[in-house]
C-alpha cells in the first residue's frame, strides 16, 4: 500500500468540520482535504485559522510517520500536497478515546478540578462519536451493549492509545512541549484490521509550552486568546524543524 505513488482524485464524498474525503481510483484509499475552517462547542462557535490545513497535515504527516515507526498501524500513506494526505479507507469505529495526562478542558469542567494538574497516571476516556449529541462520556458496558465493537477490538484499541501516548510524550520533551491531552479514532481497514485513523495535531491535542506553559493549540480559538496562527505554526516548527 505505501509503495502506491499515483492516484486519480474521485468525487467528494463526505465534508466534516475540519476535512473533506474525497475517493480515488483505487477503491481502498482516499484522499483526506485540510481545511483552515476552525469550530469549538460542538459547532456553535465558528472561524477560520490561516494556514491550519497546511499546519495539520504536516504534523499530523510527521506524527503517523513515527508512530508507524514504532510498529503502530495506520491510515496514513503519504502527503500529497500541503493540503493532502492519502489514506487508507476505513470503517471508523464510533468510539473516540481521549487521553489526559494533565487536567484540562472537558476533565477540569466536569469533575471541578483545577486545569493544569498533572495525574498521577494518564486517564483514557471513551466518547460516542456522535455531532448531534456533543460525543457523550460512554463506558465499555454502552460500547458492548450498542455493538459498536468487539471486546477483542476495544482491548487492542485501549493498548494502543497508551502506546501512542507514550510515543507522543517522548518525541515531545526534546521539543519543549508538553501532551497535555489528545483525541484519537479508529477503524477497521479493508481486512478489518483496526488501525489509527483521522489525524494528530493542535486540533485534536492540547499542546503546552514546557517553560511557560503557554497554549498552542485549538484553545487559542476556543477561548478567545489570540495569536493562533501563530501557535499552529510555532507547532509545526518545533515538531518538523519547518515552518
Amino acid at each position: 500500500m505505501e509503495s502506491v505513488v499515483n492516484v486519480v482524485k474521485g468525487k467528494q464524498l463526505y465534508e466534516g468540520k475540519a476535512k473533506i474525503i474525497y475517493a480515488t481510483d483505487k477503491p481502498d484509499l482516499y484522499i483526506q482535504y485540510f481545511k483552515d475552517d476552525a469550530t469549538a462547542f460542538n459547532a456553535q462557535k465558528k472561524g477560520t485559522i490561516g494556514q491550519k490545513g497546511i499546519c495539520n497535515n504536516k504534523i499530523s504527516t510527521c506524527f503517523f510517520e513515527l508512530l508507524q515507526t514504532k510498529g503502530i498501524d495506520t491510515h496514513f500513506v503519504k502527503m500529497l500536497s500541503e493540503r493532502e494526505m492519502l489514506v487508507k479507507r476505513l470503517d471508523i469505529v464510533q468510539v473516540e478515546v481521549t487521553i489526559r495526562n494533565i487536567v484540562a478542558g472537558g476533565m477540569a469542567k466536569l469533575l471541578g478540578l483545577e486545569e493544569g494538574i498533572e495525574l498521577k497516571e494518564p486517564v483514557l476516556e471513551y466518547h460516542y462519536k456522535h455531532d448531534g449529541l456533543g460525543d457523550p462520556l460512554i463506558n465499555e458496558y454502552h460500547i458492548k451493549a450498542l455493538d459498536l465493537a468487539t471486546d477483542e477490538e476495544m482491548h487492542y484499541i485501549r493498548e494502543r492509545s497508551f502506546e501512542i501516548n507514550n510515543i507522543l510524550k517522548n518525541f515531545l520533551v526534546d521539543r519543549a512541549l508538553i501532551l497535555v491531552d489528545f483525541k484519537l479514532e479508529f477503524g477497521r481497514d479493508a481486512k478489518k484490521k483496526i488501525v489509527l485513523g483521522d489525524e494528530i495535531s493542535p486540533d485534536t491535542c492540547r499542546f503546552w509550552d514546557r517553560e511557560t506553559r503557554k497554549k498552542l493549540d485549538k484553545d487559542r480559538f476556543r477561548r478567545d486568546l489570540g495569536g493562533i496562527e501563530d501557535a499552529y505554526q510555532e507547532v509545526l516548527m518545533r515538531i518538523t524543524g519547518k515552518k
